[in-house]
């Protein structure tokens, strides 16, 4: 409760010294649980926390992945309590109650689960194999300064296995892992009119207004069926067959929950492919935020001079994020008409991941869940990003699990964030069973 009370906001410079105030409170934690070597490094950026157990050296290594920065909590007045005060209430999906705060879910809380989990092996001389933690403060603003931390640290950041929990899983009866996740390229894009804000009666109807235009320009960006009109975009998608399909479609899903849930009377998306499909092997594009003009309170009859939109799209397998931020770029430029000038700034990126399900890695985490949960977990894929998992391996040449516990209705980046405690107590449960079981396999025990 006490980290969750701290606003770690990576991309508000207002927060650096809390971002700061987060990382030496994270490695307070790492030399509190026993780590033999604790270190903050300090990027160009926000600072990585490093933090290691090495028991032997004929033990296999797992290196632990997390962040500790958070997204803004904006907007404030749609929370029901501060976003940097925690409480504890019960929900419909929480009935043991759900701690509410920005970061409970993503991914204070399930970096904890990590701490708290081999503070338990290490107290009790039970750590099967050698540990590291690898935690930074910038997955939120796309990880700026963690590949050139990686690729200067390659000795250190050695492993057999990398474990991450930033992901969910179906549901608290259904347990699941990631096997699968979307790539990302976000941008924002400026439209330009007129050299200064105008009346809109004295110049509207001459003058284009470019938060009309770039409205127009939006709403052009899919076509009837939902596609992505993007030239190029769609060229190196690959089409899964309809075997792997069906197997997909028959992890639990309820359309009508999902509505209800969402309080959405149907849903809207590429056409030929279910819900689940849309939200995990079919690309996106979409507005994050759009903005120009006069927003205040009251009137005030202006034709804006500028206008601006941030968007963001998800990307899977085979898709290369700077490929499609130029082509994006190109496009929007393309369709702009005369009347106006447009600028297209990238903000970051990644590749999609796909992690095999035959590794000793995936083997273990699903023997953990399996006790934990008992029942056995199914392969899925998710709609979000980690870039870092494609980075570690092209980089490391290492193999990522992704083993998290969070609900999808947990509102991880909404207002009213929170984390099951559920969640969080079957995670501490379940993670030294994965430290087991893969120093198990690894030795051939299992």
């Amino acid at each position: 409760m006490d980290l969750l009370r701290i606003p770690s906001i990576s991309a508000d410079s207002r927060f650096k010294e809390d971002v700061k105030k987060t990382a030496e409170s994270i490695a307070d934690h790492l030399n509190s649980i026993g780590m033999s070597k604790v270190e903050i490094f300090p990027t160009e950026g926000h600072p990585i926390v490093y933090g290691e157990k090495i028991i032997s050296e004929d033990k296999p290594t797992v290196m632990i992945y997390g962040h500790y920065d958070v997204q803004p909590p904006d907007p404030l007045d749609l929370w029901d309590n501060p976003p940097f005060e925690p409480i504890i209430k019960k929900t419909e999906a929480h009935p043991q109650g759900a701690i509410f705060a920005r970061g409970s879910c993503d991914d204070k809380g399930q970096v904890f689960m990590h701490i708290k989990a081999i503070e338990i092996l290490n107290s009790m001389g039970e750590l099967p194999c050698n540990v590291k933690f690898l935690i930074e403060g910038e997955e939120e603003i796309g990880s700026r300064n963690l590949e050139t931390f990686v690729k200067n640290h390659r000795d250190l950041l050695t492993s057999d296995i990398i474990l991450v929990s930033d992901t969910s899983i179906v549901s608290n009866d259904c347990p699941s892992i990631t096997v699968g996740l979307r790539g990302l390229s976000y941008l924002e894009v400026e439209v330009v009119g007129p050299n200064r804000d105008l009346h809109s009666g004295v110049y509207g109807g001459a003058v284009a207004n470019p938060v009309n235009v770039l409205c127009q320009m939006i709403a052009s960006l899919h076509d009837e069926n939902g596609k992505v009109t993007v030239k190029g975009f769609y060229d190196k998608v690959e089409e899964l067959s309809a075997e792997y399909r069906n197997e997909m479609n028959k992890r639990p899903f309820s359309y009508e929950n999902y509505c209800k849930d969402l309080e959405i009377n149907a849903t809207r998306g590429e056409n030929g492919y279910t819900v689940i499909e849309q939200v995990s092997i079919r690309p996106t594009l979409d507005v994050n935020g759009i903005w120009g003009g006069y927003i205040g309170e009251g009137a005030k009859t202006v034709l804006p001079s500028k206008a601006f939109a941030k968007i963001s799209m998800r990307l899977v397998p085979h898709q290369i994020s700077s490929e499609i931020t130029e082509l994006f770029k190109a496009h929007f430029e393309a369709i702009a008409p005369e009347c106006v000038k447009v600028k297209v700034m990238p903000h970051h990126g990644g590749e999609a991941a796909v992690v095999s399900t035959e590794s000793i890695g995936y083997a273990a985490a699903s023997k953990a869940m399996e006790e934990a949960f008992g029942k056995k977990p199914i392969p899925t894929r998710e709609g979000g990003s980690i870039p870092i998992v494609a980075m570690f391996k092209k980089i490391l040449g290492t193999d990522t699990i992704l083993m998290g516990f969070g609900l999808d209705s947990d509102a991880i980046h909404s207002p009213n964030e929170h984390y099951g405690i559920f969640n969080y107590l079957k995670g501490i449960d379940t993670i030294p069973r994965f430290h087991q079981y893969f120093a198990e396999m690894n030795e051939g025990k299992v």
